[in-house]
């Protein structure tokens, strides 16, 4: 069984950060220096309660099964969480749209995860789904940090409200799913699949919501988030990674598409948010191969595959693609599904074995 070690993962990688905090125009270097210094005290806040122990939380008595359990919080720029209370499950939606959108996005995710996997929240035990929204000031960044979600404001110059993309709080959730399943350390390939299984169940519910097939969709991750003044669409391309923006001041997208082009780096913790573009691609492309709506059965394999029990905490692309071929012949036998995965791995240079 996997030891338990949940991470501190945000929507936007530190070397954009780093960039940013760089730049000469003070408008932007500061709130990116403010958001790194805040992602630095709670990633050591995560690690102390990670050793320490943090409380398990249980589903409210009487909550029903196949029903989210939200809540969402107000920080009030401020960094104390989880932060006021603002709206519960069933309460009607009030004049902060910020509040209305994380809401909507939590039981977005969570109807996706039920209606199409059978799941009872990201554990599968009814988890209740805690929000915070305007986290600190002009906060660039969105985060889960274990046991919650927190979206910041964004620094209205090259980041907006970072729950105006709901693929973002779909992302951002869906580390709580590999937290409770495959659970992969956040480092090099292992934390460049939990990036890219995040960004897969991103996208399938931006489609879900927009109830599109694969060949609709944008599969862009983070398409709406990104400032006028940004050259560019969003913070990643599934279908084409490397190509979500080439701008003066974030720098050109990094992300490679093929284990060719494979980024060895010591920063980004291994660079996860820019490997996790290889099998990306590799699920566009299945996805795209087989057609329809995308959860259906290419993100049934994906499914299958984090929850199977046969990946190791530090699984390689290698590891993963070849339980996914398993998975996918267990499921839907030598069918098509079965020959697209194989071509689909291939294409992006990653064996299975």
């Amino acid at each position: 069984m996997n030891v338990f070690h949940p991470a501190f993962c945000t929507i936007i990688p530190p070397h954009v950060l780093d960039k940013l905090a760089q730049a000469e125009d003070p408008a932007l270097a500061g709130p990116a220096r403010r958001t790194l210094e805040a992602d630095a005290a709670r990633r050591t806040h995560r690690r102390l309660t990670t050793v320490l122990g943090s409380p398990p939380v249980a589903a409210p008595m009487g909550a029903a099964e196949g029903k989210p359990q939200r809540t969402i919080h107000d920080a009030k720029n401020k960094t104390d969480l989880p932060g006021h209370k603002v709206r519960g499950e069933g309460d009607k939606p009030g004049k902060d749209a910020t509040v209305n959108r994380a809401y909507a996005g939590l039981g977005a995710t969570y109807e996706l995860l039920n209606k199409a996997f059978s799941r009872n929240s990201i554990d599968d035990s009814g988890l209740p789904l805690i929000g915070t929204v305007h986290f600190d000031e002009q906060y660039g960044n969105a985060f889960w940090d274990g046991t919650q979600m927190v979206f910041g404001d964004g620094d209205g110059e090259i980041f907006l409200d970072f729950t105006l993309p709901v693929d973002v709080i779909a992302h951002e959730l869906a580390h709580g799913l590999t937290q409770y399943t495959a659970n992969f350390t956040y480092f090099g390939q292992p934390g460049a699949l939990n990036e890219s299984v995040s960004d897969v169940f991103g996208s399938l519910v931006k489609q879900y919501v927009n109830d599109q097939t694969a060949d609709q969709a944008d599969w862009l991750i983070g398409a709406g988030l990104l400032a006028e003044r940004v050259n560019g669409v969003a913070l990643r391309s599934m279908k084409a990674p490397g190509t979500a923006y080439d701008d003066d001041v974030l720098g050109k997208d990094p992300q490679p598409a093929t284990m060719d082009e494979y980024v060895r780096t010591g920063r980004d913790n291994g660079g996860v948010h820019i490997n996790s573009g290889i099998p990306n691609r590799a699920f566009y492309l299945l996805a795209e191969a087989l057609g329809g709506k995308a959860w259906e059965r290419a993100g049934r394999i994906w499914y299958d595959t984090i929850t199977s029990g046969e990946l190791q905490v530090d699984a390689s692309f290698a590891d993963f693609a070849r339980v996914s071929v398993a998975a996918a012949h267990a499921r839907f036998g030598d069918g098509e599904e079965h020959g697209a995965l194989l071509k689909a791995w291939s294409q992006v240079g990653v064996p299975t074995g």
